[in-house]
């Protein structure tokens, strides 16, 4: 069998979820051919810079702009009358990612963002003969209509939530698969945190607040370093800066109140995340997906309107996080929580809510799919 994972880079998370996959998918078929791309690597080097940038720029500096475009957008029925001309646009653009389908030839295609689903469905639309299996694989609590490509084959989603929102603007329910949002196979692995603390330095004494700014470093991050200066109660804090290296060395450049580790990007982030006591972040899907798979509640802030706050939604009300609305209000919130009974009782609640072989339960479904015809 050929299998052709396909993203595209906005946000970390999209291409997380693709190299989980392509990791399960060997893992379990070793003989078959399977290849992972982003599709901005087909492209000129501005259109690339526009699309990744563009979209980091966009939910860092306006995002109440961001979430009015999702909102106004998140509409199956509004979104069907221009479809076919955003298909052809994504078809125009993307040539050269067509003529890579053509050559590889493949028997499915899983996509972790919606823009090869748009180039599927024109091909599908415009061409005869045969198609590969179309796996849709969201990477977010809840769907955007974005994502309900009528010639999807198959939708993998993270909850039941998920399937009965598709399904009650129209999908099928035979063509949902309930998987969790793929995640790296090292999640559901073994940690000896003791071994964690000991190789970074950390004391066992004082409960570890992990701060991660997601793989481009975005949101507040440097403000709620600040505010974690200004707890009283005994922590340790652990930043994660991702790829902003300026950040990085802004943030370590200062002495702080409590022990404070400021890291870089991190390949280890499943070590970090069972260390820590407590993660404070944007819920991003795939960090959230990651943080429930080992059991670690989430202190959530200014989660970008649209996804995020669909995320955020969904673990405020099974009692995996809190929602912190300001910076500032992190002290009072963290010296009420740190070691408290409410702390154990939400990593209770995420570990339940955890999938952490959903990356195998995906490649699960496309296979009896494929098996089905």
């Amino acid at each position: 069998m050929r299998v052709l994972v396909a993203t595209v880079t906005a946000g970390g998370g999209h291409l997380a979820a693709a190299a989980a996959l392509e990791e399960a998918w060997r893992a379990r078929r070793g003989r078959d051919v399977v290849e992972r791309v982003d599709l901005l690597q087909f492209v000129s080097k501005l259109q690339r810079k526009l699309y990744a940038e563009g979209y980091v720029q966009l939910v860092e500096r306006a995002p109440e702009v961001y979430g009015m475009a999702f909102r106004r957008t998140d509409d199956p029925k509004k979104v069907q009358k221009p479809k076919s001309l955003r298909r052809r646009i994504a078809f125009g653009t993307n040539k050269r990612f067509v003529q890579h389908l053509a050559e590889f030839k493949p028997d499915v295609v899983l996509c972790t963002h919606y823009l090869p689903l748009e180039i599927l469905a024109h091909l599908r639309a415009e061409r005869a003969g045969p198609h590969p299996l179309t796996v849709c694989v969201v990477t977010d609590l809840e769907a955007h209509a974005f994502w309900m490509e009528p010639h999807v084959d198959l939708w993998c989603v993270a909850a039941e939530e998920t399937k009965a929102s598709l399904v009650a603007r129209g999908a099928k329910e035979a063509d949902i698969a309930v998987t969790g949002i793929p995640i790296a196979g090292k999640f559901s692995a073994v940690i000896d945190v003791a071994a964690v603390r000991r190789r970074y330095g950390w004391r066992d004494d004082l409960p570890v607040v992990l701060v991660l700014g997601g793989g481009f470093g975005m949101g507040p991050v440097a403000s709620i370093v600040e505010q974690l200066d200004k707890v009283t109660g005994a922590l340790q804090a652990v930043v994660v800066a991702g790829r902003n290296e300026a950040l990085r060395e802004s943030l370590a450049a200062l002495d702080r109140t409590h022990p404070t580790d400021i890291l870089g990007f991190c390949g280890n982030m499943h070590e970090l995340m069972t260390a820590a006591d407590l993660i404070v972040t944007k819920p991003g899907g795939l960090t959230t997906s990651e943080a429930l798979a080992i059991g670690r509640p989430l202190c959530i802030l200014q989660p970008i309107p649209g996804q995020e706050t669909a995320n955020a939604d969904y673990l405020l009300e099974r009692g995996a996080a809190i929602k912190v609305n300001r910076p500032e209000d992190l002290p009072f919130r963290l010296e009420q929580l740190l070691g408290s009974k409410k702390l154990r009782a939400m990593a209770q609640a995420a570990a339940a809510l955890g999938k952490p072989r959903a990356a195998e339960a995906v490649c699960e479904a496309v296979l009896r799919r494929a098996a089905a015809g």
